[in-house]
């Protein structure tokens, strides 16, 4: 009897060893185990593309290309002509009818004015629809990387779970066995059932993470869908100067430099207001009782004695000075935006590497030691529950660090956009 329970107690080290090895492969090679897809693959190519088709927001977006379009026709129209009829007295025998054909002449470049500001709305609903577009992009990038660490997550929650088992299989074995008290199999019953509320919890958040992906795509996803695992190499963080120096060229700060100009070519149409429009009349007139037809001429013009479009000069005035400084505060806040994003990169990247490469293998290694010591009845259970919980937070830890640095990119690449595509146009 004492061999077999001791060929018993050999047989169950040994599959512990291999379960350990096995988590802590997975942990070196990305601290995910990539399950077999139960659904089609969604690649981020393909959500995009979705993103870009289907969402509304960008489409009513688009429409503001033809809506400017429409508005710098129009401005470029002149008034139409006036006609007019007129009777004196209302006796037949006795009335004259004057019938008028009037044309308003605008003066002082209104029209080109006009024009002027019609072209750089047009100009700014164009970079506008690229700065949405901008923001879509980096809103399904953000939401795909949620959906890939929320996969994740459950992923080594299923892990965790796993590893929790098989610590409640080995516990219940040396209390079988006569070797361990009961509570320590209490114990591990109470961890097993935190990790299970964790995988719950990680199966409510990919789930609320498909649905933010569903929404920012503007489409619904196929059942059952997954998305590939994030690449286990984090990319390099660009250096800041190369940002910081091509910041003029961001959608942002190129619409904040061209509402500057919008303001000043409205500065320039109020001030073209201020001169009074000519109003030339031609027409005839026909008197009954001389039963006689002559010509009329006229010339209309106001005088601006009262109302000079004073008011509408100041107004215009102030919003260009009003510009001016929303591009400078439009400046400095992307300035603080990059810098930010790029530091909490820089240490995402830092604490990612530093789990991968030490704090994981070494909370792997405490695992296997705790659990060997234990089945020896060298440790005490709860010594395999501290090494336990230290793995599965620096898990966590990791996966969030890792979600940390893509939040990060994500943050660059709204205000640049493809951060790939910047490197290779330098």
């Amino acid at each position: 009897m004492p061999g077999l329970i001791e060929r018993t107690a050999r047989l169950r080290l040994k599959n512990t060893r291999r379960v350990l090895h096995a988590a802590g492969f997975l942990l070196w090679g990305g601290c995910a185990m990539a399950a077999v897809s139960p659904g089609p693959a969604l690649t981020l190519d393909q959500a995009l593309q979705t993103a870009f088709a289907g969402n509304p927001e960008l489409a009513a977006a688009g429409w503001e290309i033809g809506i400017a379009a429409g508005e710098r026709q129009q401005a470029g129209l002149v008034p139409n002509p006036q006609v007019s009829w007129e009777a004196e007295d209302t006796r037949r025998e006795s009335r004259t009818t004057t019938v008028t054909l009037s044309q308003p002449i605008e003066l002082g470049g209104k029209r080109g004015a006009r024009i002027d500001v019609a072209s750089r709305a047009q100009d700014a609903a164009g970079i506008e629809l690229e700065r949405k577009r901008l923001g879509l992009r980096a809103d399904v990038i953000q939401a795909y990387t949620a959906v890939q660490t929320a996969q994740q997550r459950l992923q080594l929650s299923r892990q965790s779970q796993a590893l929790a088992e098989h610590g409640l299989r080995v516990a219940q074995g040396r209390i079988g066995a006569g070797k361990s008290s009961p509570v320590e199999g209490t114990r591990a019953e109470v961890q097993l059932s935190q990790v299970r509320l964790e995988l719950s919890r990680a199966e409510r958040d990919r789930a609320n993470a498909w649905q933010q992906l569903a929404q920012v795509m503007g489409a619904p996803l196929p059942e059952a869908a997954e998305v590939p695992a994030a690449a286990a190499a984090l990319p390099a963080v660009p250096p800041s100067s190369r940002l910081l120096g091509r910041l003029n060229e961001t959608a942002e700060l190129r619409l904040a430099a061209l509402q500057i100009d919008q303001r000043e070519a409205s500065l320039g149409l109020e001030k073209a207001q201020r001169i009074p429009d000519l109003t030339v009349s031609v027409g005839s007139q026909y008197s009954e009782t001389e039963r006689e037809r002559v010509n009329v001429v006229g010339l209309s013009l106001p005088i601006p004695l009262f109302n000079r479009n004073q008011g509408n000069v100041l107004a215009a005035a102030r919003r260009a000075d009003q510009a001016r400084d929303l591009r400078n505060a439009t400046e400095l806040r992307l300035r603080t935006e990059v810098q930010t994003a790029l530091e909490q990169w820089q240490t995402a990247n830092g604490e990612a590497q530093a789990f991968d490469r030490n704090i994981l293998p070494a909370a792997q290694r405490a695992v296997d030691s705790a659990t060997r010591g234990f089945e020896m009845g060298k440790f005490a259970f709860l010594d395999v529950l501290d090494a336990q919980r230290t793995l599965i937070d620096a898990r966590t830890q990791y996966v969030q660090a890792v979600a940390d640095a893509s939040d990060a990119r994500v943050r660059i690449e709204r205000i640049f956009g493809d951060l790939g595509a910047l490197a290779a146009s330098r």
